[in-house]
Protein backbone atom coordinates (compact mmCIF):
# COMPACT_ATOMS: atom_id res chain seq x y z
CA UNK A 1 0.00 0.00 0.00
CA UNK A 2 1.24 3.14 -0.76
CA UNK A 3 -0.16 6.98 0.82
CA UNK A 4 0.20 9.95 -1.33
CA UNK A 5 -0.99 13.44 -1.92
CA UNK A 6 -4.46 13.54 -3.66
CA UNK A 7 -4.78 15.52 -7.12
CA UNK A 8 -7.57 16.03 -8.97
CA UNK A 9 -6.63 13.43 -11.41
CA UNK A 10 -8.16 11.12 -8.75
CA UNK A 11 -11.09 12.42 -8.37
CA UNK A 12 -13.12 10.14 -10.67
CA UNK A 13 -11.88 6.83 -8.95
CA UNK A 14 -12.38 8.67 -5.48
CA UNK A 15 -16.12 9.41 -5.76
CA UNK A 16 -16.20 6.33 -6.82
CA UNK A 17 -14.99 4.65 -3.84
CA UNK A 18 -17.59 7.34 -1.86
CA UNK A 19 -20.10 5.79 -3.10
CA UNK A 20 -19.18 2.45 -2.04
CA UNK A 21 -18.89 3.51 1.58
CA UNK A 22 -22.13 3.09 3.62
CA UNK A 23 -22.75 6.45 5.50
CA UNK A 24 -21.18 8.79 3.08
CA UNK A 25 -22.67 12.06 3.00
CA UNK A 26 -22.49 13.64 -0.33
CA UNK A 27 -23.56 16.26 -2.53
CA UNK A 28 -23.64 17.38 -5.93
CA UNK A 29 -22.36 21.03 -4.99
CA UNK A 30 -19.04 20.41 -2.61
CA UNK A 31 -18.23 16.98 -4.00
CA UNK A 32 -18.25 18.20 -7.69
CA UNK A 33 -15.41 17.53 -9.89
CA UNK A 34 -15.26 21.25 -9.99
CA UNK A 35 -16.12 21.06 -5.94
CA UNK A 36 -13.07 18.83 -4.53
CA UNK A 37 -11.04 20.87 -7.34
CA UNK A 38 -11.27 23.99 -5.39
CA UNK A 39 -10.68 22.18 -2.18
CA UNK A 40 -7.35 20.26 -3.18
CA UNK A 41 -6.38 23.79 -4.34
CA UNK A 42 -6.91 25.52 -0.99
CA UNK A 43 -5.33 22.74 0.58
CA UNK A 44 -2.65 20.77 -1.60
CA UNK A 45 -0.54 19.25 1.21
CA UNK A 46 -3.32 17.88 3.64
CA UNK A 47 -5.43 15.62 1.21
CA UNK A 48 -4.25 11.81 0.58
CA UNK A 49 -5.07 8.69 -1.49
CA UNK A 50 -4.51 5.17 -0.38
CA UNK A 51 -3.27 2.37 -3.60
CA UNK A 52 -2.90 -1.07 -3.57
CA UNK A 53 -1.94 -2.38 -6.79
CA UNK A 54 -2.70 1.04 -8.43
CA UNK A 55 -6.09 1.31 -7.07
CA UNK A 56 -7.17 3.57 -5.09
CA UNK A 57 -8.29 1.70 -1.92
CA UNK A 58 -8.94 4.76 0.79
CA UNK A 59 -9.17 9.16 0.91
CA UNK A 60 -9.33 11.07 3.11
CA UNK A 61 -9.85 15.50 2.74
CA UNK A 62 -8.29 17.36 5.36
CA UNK A 63 -8.18 21.06 5.17
CA UNK A 64 -7.69 24.36 7.83
CA UNK A 65 -8.53 27.55 8.46
CA UNK A 66 -5.01 28.74 9.76
CA UNK A 67 -6.65 28.19 13.21
CA UNK A 68 -8.62 24.29 13.29
CA UNK A 69 -7.80 21.30 11.17
CA UNK A 70 -11.07 19.79 9.71
CA UNK A 71 -11.48 16.18 7.85
CA UNK A 72 -14.01 15.18 5.65
CA UNK A 73 -15.02 12.08 3.23
CA UNK A 74 -12.39 9.89 5.20
CA UNK A 75 -13.21 6.47 3.28
CA UNK A 76 -11.93 3.19 2.66
CA UNK A 77 -12.85 0.64 0.36
CA UNK A 78 -15.05 -1.92 2.10
CA UNK A 79 -13.11 -4.63 0.64
CA UNK A 80 -9.82 -2.93 2.19
CA UNK A 81 -11.25 -2.54 5.57
CA UNK A 82 -9.41 -3.75 8.92
CA UNK A 83 -5.74 -3.54 7.27
CA UNK A 84 -4.52 0.01 8.90
CA UNK A 85 -5.46 1.69 5.82
CA UNK A 86 -7.71 4.54 7.90
CA UNK A 87 -5.46 4.83 10.42
CA UNK A 88 -1.97 5.49 7.98
CA UNK A 89 -4.31 7.65 6.18
CA UNK A 90 -5.80 10.09 9.38
CA UNK A 91 -2.09 9.64 10.66
CA UNK A 92 -0.82 11.26 7.59
CA UNK A 93 -3.62 13.97 7.41
CA UNK A 94 -2.89 14.78 10.83
CA UNK A 95 1.21 14.88 10.48
CA UNK A 96 0.34 16.96 7.67
CA UNK A 97 -2.15 19.68 9.96
CA UNK A 98 0.47 19.82 12.43
CA UNK A 99 3.22 20.51 10.45
CA UNK A 100 1.69 23.22 9.34
CA UNK A 101 0.87 24.77 12.90
CA UNK A 102 -2.01 23.44 13.34
CA UNK A 103 -2.83 22.13 16.86
CA UNK A 104 -6.34 21.25 16.95
CA UNK A 105 -8.34 18.87 14.34
CA UNK A 106 -12.50 18.44 14.15
CA UNK A 107 -14.94 16.27 12.25
CA UNK A 108 -18.70 15.65 11.52
CA UNK A 109 -20.03 12.27 11.55
CA UNK A 110 -23.57 11.07 11.41
CA UNK A 111 -24.89 10.39 14.39
CA UNK A 112 -26.15 7.19 12.23
CA UNK A 113 -22.70 6.19 11.10
CA UNK A 114 -22.32 3.55 13.68
CA UNK A 115 -18.95 2.30 12.21
CA UNK A 116 -17.74 5.78 11.41
CA UNK A 117 -18.43 7.01 15.30
CA UNK A 118 -16.52 4.10 16.45
CA UNK A 119 -13.48 4.13 14.15
CA UNK A 120 -12.97 7.80 15.17
CA UNK A 121 -13.53 7.56 18.69
CA UNK A 122 -10.58 4.48 18.59
CA UNK A 123 -8.85 7.29 17.05
CA UNK A 124 -9.27 9.38 20.00
CA UNK A 125 -12.05 11.92 18.47
CA UNK A 126 -14.63 12.49 21.27
CA UNK A 127 -18.14 13.82 20.98
CA UNK A 128 -19.10 17.10 22.23
CA UNK A 129 -22.09 17.48 23.71
CA UNK A 130 -21.65 20.94 24.84
CA UNK A 131 -22.17 22.10 21.16
CA UNK A 132 -24.87 22.83 18.18
CA UNK A 133 -23.55 22.23 14.81
CA UNK A 134 -25.10 24.56 12.95
CA UNK A 135 -24.59 25.16 8.86
CA UNK A 136 -26.49 27.39 6.26
CA UNK A 137 -26.52 26.91 2.51
CA UNK A 138 -25.41 29.76 0.75
CA UNK A 139 -27.06 28.47 -2.66
CA UNK A 140 -30.09 29.43 -0.77
CA UNK A 141 -29.40 32.91 -0.02
CA UNK A 142 -30.34 35.87 -1.87
CA UNK A 143 -27.19 38.02 -2.33
CA UNK A 144 -28.12 41.53 -1.31
CA UNK A 145 -25.44 44.32 -2.65
CA UNK A 146 -24.68 47.24 0.05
Amino acid sequence: MNIRIMTIADYYKVYALWLSCKGMGLNNLDDSREGIERFLKRNPDTCFVAEDGGEVVGVILAGNDGRRGYIYHTAVSPDHRRKGIAKALVDTALNALHDLGINKTALVVFERNADGNAFWESMGFTSRSDLVYRNKALTEMIRIDT
